[in-house]
């Protein structure tokens, strides 16, 4: 799938698809200008939401740039669910590296550091840690595919001592999250379903070019604070119609048709065939 780095060559529809999005060039922060490129983002992360959150009654899902983007977004609405006092992040030393620059971006205290075990977070050092900062509101970030070794979190663990300590969850799964297309791997994910956030690359394990990136959320209600008004963009009749507001599924303003490619290579291999990619480069590391 890859060599020294984490990005994957691009299946042929995805490539496709992806020229076909620039010749069209639709721009995904108003209805008027991609109107199918809009219905088609619309299926696309409903179908992601409904993959990483199965039992949530509505789930949802943006489109990112990637992990570096939906990782920021994932603190920036944890932050806001905050409610005035200031956010602590709580992750681990394999934390990747977007992390720390989005505590940074936003304006939070560094991140508080616990130690791992082999690779992944020990559940002993977080409950300590989170015992430690009790009375601020908490963000536990943990990784599901780490970007040096592809070690995962003891995610049902951690899920249980963040729901102890009344601590949000953001899952980091940029490079794991694909595992979840294939029916055998997908339980090496147990857990991620308690996260209220995850981040998901699909230029890493999904075959896409650059770039693919999703964040999903529990409740569709939790990206609220993304909503803009803008009357060039979302006016109030276009509201009052009932057409989509793009403008507040994206930290960005202009943004490609990134959903098309995914579109595109759902159709073509469904989750079944994208399963088989991500067994056979799972099994050529394992040999």
């Amino acid at each position: 799938a890859c060599v020294a780095h984490l990005h994957c060559p691009p299946l042929a529809v995805a490539a496709a698809a992806e020229l076909a999005g620039a010749a069209l060039n639709p721009s995904m922060d108003s209805w008027d200008q991609a109107p199918a490129a809009g219905v088609i983002e619309e299926l696309t992360t409903a179908a992601l939401a409904r993959l990483v959150h199965p039992a949530a009654p509505a789930p949802d899902a943006l489109i990112t740039s990637g992990g570096t983007e939906s990782n920021l977004v994932a603190l920036l609405l944890a932050r806001e669910r905050a409610a005035g006092s200031p956010l602590r992040v709580v992750t681990g030393t394999n934390a990747h590296h977007s992390v720390h620059r989005a505590a940074w971006m936003l304006g939070l205290p560094a991140p508080t550091v616990v130690a791992c075990d082999k690779g992944r977070i020990d559940p002993a050092a977080l409950d300590r840690a989170l015992t430690g900062l009790a009375g601020s509101p908490l963000l536990l970030v943990a990784t599901a595919g780490t970007t040096d070794e592809g070690r995962i979190d003891p995610l049902p663990e951690i899920a249980r001592i963040a729901e102890r300590h009344t601590a949000q969850l953001h899952v980091d799964a940029a490079y794991g999250g694909p595992l979840l297309f294939s029916e055998r791997l997908a339980p090496q994910l147990a857990g991620l379903e308690h996260a209220a956030t995850v981040t998901f690359d699909l230029h890493k394990l999904g075959w896409q070019p650059v770039a693919a990136g999703v964040l999903a959320v529990a409740d569709a209600a939790m990206l609220t604070p993304l909503s803009l008004r803008a009357d060039y963009l979302n006016a109030d009749d276009d509201t009052e119609a009932g057409l989509p507001d793009l403008l507040g599924r994206s930290i960005r303003t202009t943004r490609r048709p990134d959903a098309l490619k995914m579109a595109v290579t759902f159709r073509a291999l469904g989750r079944r065939g994208l399963g088989k990619l991500v067994e056979h480069c799972v099994r050529t590391a394992e040999e």
